[in-house]
């Protein structure tokens, strides 16, 4: 029996997929680039995006949690947040992924959700910094999480059974209060860990 098709053509999702793909991928760019200029030559300074002792790059990209597989974390992103623009770009040119490929896709993303999850806790209460640019990842991988899994109810894809694809579409227009819920969550953390705030908005403004 061949696979089942989802026939569900989620173009919002899509759309959302591309974006965050681009961001992710810039930042993960922007880190990969800070990185080969700290090891061309040890001794150039603070990084681009070194603010202060709490807004930097350099301290996480230097720590073993920067390079927790043996290489450093943003060449996962590199090639990671590839998967995301071209599984958009397929979905808005019409394709349709058999039910095992959306499996497979949400583990990938869980697995992103998962590991940004662990690194905000090292970043916050270990390292005692916020990477800028990981900040980019974060605010990208959040949202793609929780729009991939309601999207997996919506379809179908979890179960056929009527219940939970209405419930997956009762939950499709909370996606961003859950995505503004968890970044006040991870703010909040930081705030009482770092005092935060403060040196965010004198790097924003």
């Amino acid at each position: 029996m061949p696979p089942r098709t989802i026939d569900a053509r989620p173009r919002g999702l899509a759309v959302w997929l591309v974006i965050a793909g681009v961001i992710g991928w810039i930042a993960a760019f922007a880190l990969t680039v800070e990185k080969f200029h700290a090891l061309a030559d040890p001794n150039a300074g603070p990084a681009s995006c070194d603010f202060s002792i709490i807004v930097q790059c350099t301290a996480n990209l230097d720590s073993w949690q920067g390079s927790v597989f043996g290489f450093p974390n943003p060449i996962l992103g590199l090639t990671g947040w590839v998967a995301p623009i071209v599984v958009g770009m397929a979905v808005l040119a019409g394709a349709r992924f058999a039910r095992w490929f959306w499996w497979l896709f949400a583990a990938g993303i869980t697995f992103a959700f998962g590991f940004v999850l662990w690194l905000i806790s090292q970043s916050i209460y270990v390292l005692g910094t916020l990477c800028p640019w990981c900040m980019v990842t974060w605010l990208v991988t959040i949202p793609t999480f929780y729009a991939v899994w309601v999207f997996m109810f919506r379809a179908g894809v979890v179960s056929d059974a009527p219940k939970t694809r209405a419930a997956g579409r009762a939950m499709t227009p909370w996606v961003p209060l859950m995505a503004l819920v968890s970044y006040a969550i991870v703010l909040l953390l930081a705030q009482f860990r770092l005092d935060a705030i403060p040196q965010l908005i004198d790097v924003i403004f």
